[in-house]
């Protein structure tokens, strides 16, 4: 059973303008998504600025209210939930956030940052609390004395280890990653990415993998998902969507990107134009008006997500009887 699944999810926020802030629309940031996270596993949600990932994030988090579809943990619907079961989901999903510089209060010690969900969420006495904190700093590589500083004492990756620390007091089954590494230094970021992995193998989490960076999503994921103006465009096992991209805009991202091996050679795709506003996205397939392949069908009518070789595409090149997807998916 998945720990989390998330069925035909949506978050529609109105948008205003003017001094009266009267109605102008309606941002769909998240537009009838679904996914499953599996035990002990990552799955990589990836895509351009302003395309749901972080809005996903924070439904999943309970810091949105959907507005529609539905969060399953468990198998149990987060809208069925009691106020323990409440209580007990807030504990079980934790989050590491971008900015270690901003995630941290700089007025508090170390320890009673760490401390600070073991005091709010469950009674244990001061020696076990300071037992717990020693714990997590070892688990996190950080030597004992670090209880006693402040976070403007650490570098970024270090404040980046406490952050994961203060995830992880609670025990958590699952870690939203939210551009985990993006604010921190190249060299840096192999450090915090191998340390998320050993954490992974040793206590079993599954994390919600949120990055621009493709090469480090493509390296932590078990799966990954790609979304584009609040939709899924493509969905699939991590390294088979990393090294054969079926839909074009993934494809483009992919070909942007560092490649996986040195010695690889890959074709650069060009996408023309920006990303269209939210909040009059693009009839049919909202990818139609970059897209080198489009046909006329593509402005009009909205593509479904269909298994093309395991994966899950949401591309009309790929529609039955559409030779050119199956030669295009032959050559990769």
């Amino acid at each position: 059973m998945a720990v989390l699944e998330a069925v035909r999810l949506c978050k529609h926020f109105p948008a205003r303008r003017g001094i009266f802030g009267g109605s102008n629309g309606t941002v769909r940031a998240v537009d009838d998504i679904s996914f499953a996270i599996e035990p002990g596993q990552t799955l990589g949600i990836v895509g351009e600025s302003g395309c749901g990932k972080t809005t996903t994030a924070k439904l999943v988090l309970g810091l949105e209210q959907p507005s529609g579809g539905s969060i399953r943990f468990d198998g149990r619907d987060l809208d069925d939930l009691d106020t323990a079961g409440r209580r007990h989901y807030r504990k079980s999903v934790q989050a590491v956030f971008q900015d270690p510089y901003a995630s941290l209060n700089p007025r508090m010690r170390i320890a009673h940052i760490i401390a600070e969900p073991l005091v709010t969420n469950e009674k244990l006495s001061a020696d076990d609390v300071r037992k717990r904190v020693r714990q997590l700093l070892d688990l996190v590589g950080l030597p004992e004395h670090a209880a006693d500083l402040f976070p403007h004492e650490f570098s970024g990756g270090q404040r980046q280890r406490i952050a994961i620390a203060r995830a992880l007091a609670l025990s958590p089954r699952l870690v939203v990653l939210d551009e985990p590494v993006s604010a921190l230094d190249v060299s840096i970021r192999a450090q915090i990415l191998n340390l998320l992995g050993d954490l992974q193998a040793e206590l079993g989490l599954s994390y919600l993998f949120i990055a621009h960076d493709l090469a480090a999503v493509a390296h932590m994921s078990h799966s990954i998902v790609v979304m584009y103006l609040g939709k899924i465009v493509e969905s699939g096992e991590a390294r088979v969507l990393a090294l054969a991209p079926k839909h074009p805009y993934t494809r483009a991202l992919f070909s942007a990107a560092l490649p996986i091996h040195p010695d690889e050679q890959q074709a650069e795709t060009i996408l023309k134009g920006e990303v269209p506003s939210p909040l009059n996205p693009p009839a049919g397939c909202h990818f139609h008006p970059r897209c080198p392949h489009a046909m006329p069908r593509c402005g009009v009518e909205e593509p479904a997500l269909v298994n093309v070789s395991g994966s899950l595409v949401a591309c009309h090149l790929f529609d039955a009887g559409m030779e050119f997807g199956k030669s295009m998916h032959a050559a990769m």
